[in-house]
């Protein structure tokens, strides 16, 4: 079995930020949260990174990330385009947005043959969580069902005071399982500390209720599912919205749980999540990145 290998979703990283130049520098000495994460997976055991990004984009994210990772990492890219397909398969003609999270991982189908962790590109992780994720996946052996795993956190660890957040609430058997991953949006900890979401009929969230942060552990196994996901995607549910309907990493393992060929193991951090949600987080996650420095977490000239 090979070294697991860490795979970043970055490709939508230009047009949230307006250019990759323009991610904000977040750390004491101008870090990006890029910057924290690869440093965590490499203190995990990580050796290999492949980055999934716009083609046109290579030249600015070696220049702004690249060429840093390939200090601790071997560095990698992938290209997330409309035309990353299974064979006979075309994307609807004038459609430009990406096709989701599920097809950005299916692009790594010929780059990756090892177990493998995957990460949003913006999100701040933590330490712990990397730790776990690389020691599941460094035993990760598929048997009579797939075998993957996710990293959960606590649902109150992944607030904001700025505004509401969507997160996959996530539930478990008695075995730490998952069975059901549900999207909440408009979650936010009302002014009686009790932590509530306001789409649908609305609810509460339970403290220490797990929830994913997109940080999940795959065998091989699973890009090849992701094609046959892709097919029934472009052949079902496509045509309804052919412009921006989309193919989601979470509705691909859930199609798999559901149908008795995949387990997906919770594994729980108390770390917390941090993350530009609003402008107004930015102060607050730069404070968490300085404290950290100083308390010796992180060296100052990461």
């Amino acid at each position: 079995m090979h070294q697991p290998v860490l795979v970043i979703m970055a490709a939508g990283l230009g047009s949230r930020y307006g250019g990759l130049k323009q991610i904000d520098p977040l750390g004491p000495n101008g870090q990006i949260i890029l910057d924290y994460s690869i440093y965590d997976a490499y203190r995990a055991g990580f050796r290999r990174v492949v980055f999934i990004i716009k083609p046109e984009l290579e030249d600015a994210f070696e220049q702004a990330i690249g060429r840093k990772a390939r200090r601790l990492m071997q560095v990698d890219y992938v290209y997330q385009t409309l035309s990353v397909l299974p064979e006979g398969l075309v994307a609807p003609a004038g459609r430009e947005k990406p096709l989701g999270t599920g097809h950005a991982v299916y692009c790594v189908k010929d780059a990756v043959d090892a177990p493998f962790a995957v990460i949003n590109a913006d999100d701040f992780y933590g330490a712990d969580a990397f730790a776990k994720i690389y020691a599941f996946l460094s035993t990760a052996r598929d048997d009579g069902k797939y075998r993957y795993c996710m990293v959960g956190y606590a649902v109150e660890n992944t607030l904001t005071e700025n505004g509401t957040v969507s997160r996959g609430v996530c539930t478990t058997d008695a075995d730490g399982l998952l069975t059901d991953i549900v999207e909440r949006t408009k979650i936010a900890r009302d002014a009686d500390g009790v932590i509530r979401f306001t789409d649908g009929a609305g609810g509460v969230i339970a403290p220490g209720t797990p929830v994913s942060m997109n940080l999940w552990g795959f065998t091989p196994s699973f890009l090849g599912e992701l094609e046959a996901q892709l097919r029934d995607f472009f052949a079902n549910k496509l045509p309804g919205d052919p412009m921006k309907a989309e193919f989601y990493l979470p509705s691909a393992v859930d199609t798999l749980i559901t149908a008795g060929k995949a387990t997906a193991r919770v594994l729980h951090t108390g770390a917390k999540w941090f993350g530009v949600t609003y402008q107004a987080d930015k102060p607050t996650v730069q404070q968490a990145l300085r404290e950290m420095t100083q308390a010796g977490l992180y060296p100052e000239d990461l």
